[in-house]
């Protein structure tokens, strides 16, 4: 007889019910094979007197079973395992840990081009970032009560089922009206689709822009994620020259000349990674090549409320009067990157679009979330938290680089951003990232993810360091981790 007693174990302190606790063990049994098909099992009042229970616990347990199929009941004979159950025969995972995907039961596609090894943050480590806000200036409170009497609300139940896959309506109007008035926009509502930030906005936007050939022109150094989902709509990457004054467009002209080009995309407030700001002229320049040779415009406005030495300058979406340019934007990067808020603005026909193809991808945003932001911003206190943590930023800015002018010129060129919350830090020579990234492990400074910063046609040894997230203590331990790490550099040299 099968060894019931030594094979099941109830507890009795589990707040899982003991019939179901029982129910699962035999299951399991049964598909380990170890009780194989018509096998028949003990009588009710047996296996409770072997398991010490109450005989109401095994039928209880029995009726589960068969009610799931796993037992047949046959009269004046007793229980027994299904006999119609097939043989399962289970994957044993840890063999199998280093051989292929196709040996896991299935096949699938995969695209290792955008494999990225998951973060492990160590206690102790100082972490290169590309500039991320500090989480601890986030309203926390301020938002949270403002969660707090949106779901109090008599009428919050509407808000709870399904909605428009635009987003919250209240929302898209809080923002057309907000970004008219900071961003120098002529929108509506309609031409507003909400996001989970802006990476869900490029992401969409490549979708409905491009078949497999389609050219995308980007920056020679340029922002790593919209690369890899530019690349995985199938597009095509040309890239152009990115100077002092940002994308160089005549050789975006010279391109148009040759090729059909599809679309342009551009970080113009601050480029991702370098910093730098497109011009006034060259701003004009590329709306107009859009105009003559029918490309959309891919405007990722990622930092345009960090501004320090001047008055952020107009997106290339407010002076957009042909339809060419897509606005993507999120209040992610101003507020906390946990916030999914995002938003994209075009013409009515493309969010239209970008709205069907959004129902496929993900239903709907949280609209609770979305009406608090609508709030948030309504009452003044988004402007509220930007005026706040742009005067810490900056401070954070001038420490930052004041310490690596003073301590670290002999190893490292930059320029002071006049915005963001990062600076295009260039390695000089003989030094390259690689050295640094493994010396700097010896004192608990990551470098991370170098390699992402050169293109295959530039070398430029630079990273983008972010400051933001740091306060004034952690950039100067950040800046002494760094200069232990290149004087051990030097005197190996």
């Amino acid at each position: 007889m099968f060894p019931y007693k030594t094979s099941l174990f109830l507890d009795r302190s589990c707040a899982q019910p003991l019939y179901v606790q029982l129910s699962n063990q035999i299951i399991q049994l049964i598909k380990d094979q170890k009780l194989p098909s018509k096998t028949k099992l003990p009588g009710t009042r047996t296996l409770s007197e072997i398991l010490g229970v109450h005989r109401k616990t095994v039928v209880a347990c029995y009726e589960e079973l068969l009610l799931q199929g796993w037992v047949e009941s046959i009269s004046k004979k007793g229980t027994f395992v299904n006999s119609n159950l097939p043989d399962l025969v289970p994957l044993d995972f840890i063999e199998t840990k280093s051989q292929t995907e196709n040996k896991i039961g299935f096949s699938f596609y995969s695209n290792h081009f955008l494999y990225r090894k998951p973060s492990e943050f160590k206690e102790g480590v100082i972490y290169v970032n590309d500039g991320i806000s500090d989480t601890r200036l986030t309203p926390v409170n301020e938002i949270a009560r403002t969660y707090r009497r949106i779901a109090g609300r008599k009428s919050v139940f509407q808000h709870l089922s399904y909605g428009t896959t635009y987003g919250n309506e209240k929302l898209r109007e809080v923002l057309a009206d907000y970004l008219n008035t900071t961003r120098g926009l002529h929108i509506t509502k309609e031409n507003i689709l909400i996001t989970r930030g802006s990476q869900n906005g490029i992401y969409l936007s490549s979708q409905l822009l491009f078949k497999e050939g389609d050219i995308i022109v980007v920056g020679k150094t340029n922002y790593i994620s919209a690369d890899l989902t530019f690349l995985n709509a199938n597009a095509t990457i040309e890239r152009v020259t990115v100077d002092e004054c940002g994308m160089v467009i005549s050789d975006l002209e010279k391109l148009c000349k040759k090729k059909s080009i599809r679309a342009v995309y551009v970080t113009s407030h601050h480029h991702h990674p370098t910093t730098v700001t497109l011009s006034a002229e060259r701003r004009i320049h590329l709306l107009n090549l859009a105009k003559n040779y029918g490309f959309a415009i891919l405007e990722d406005d990622y930092d345009y409320d960090f501004n320090y030495n001047h008055a952020p300058i107009l997106p290339l979406a407010s002076h957009d009067t042909n339809g060419n340019v897509i606005y993507i934007g999120s209040v992610c990067k101003t507020v906390a990157p946990v916030f999914r808020i995002g938003y994209l603005i075009a013409n009515t026909n493309f969010i239209n679009e970008a709205s069907n193809l959004r129902r496929i991808v993900d239903r709907q945003g949280d609209a609770l979330l979305e009406l608090t932001f609508a709030d948030f911003i309504q009452s003044g206190e988004l402007d509220s938290h930007i005026r706040k943590v742009l005067k810490v930023y900056k401070v954070r800015r001038d420490v930052f680089c004041e310490l690596l002018s003073n301590e670290l010129s002999e190893y490292f060129e930059f320029e002071i951003p006049k915005g963001g919350m990062a600076i295009w830090l260039c390695l000089k020579a003989p030094y390259n990232w690689k050295m640094v990234a493994k010396v700097a492990e010896n004192y608990n400074l990551d470098i991370g993810d170098y390699k992402r910063y050169d293109s295959e046609n530039t070398k430029h040894n630079c990273i983008r360091v972010g400051f933001a997230s740091f306060n004034e203590s952690e950039i100067k331990e950040f800046i002494l981790r760094l200069k232990l790490t290149m004087k051990h550099l030097e005197k190996d040299a």
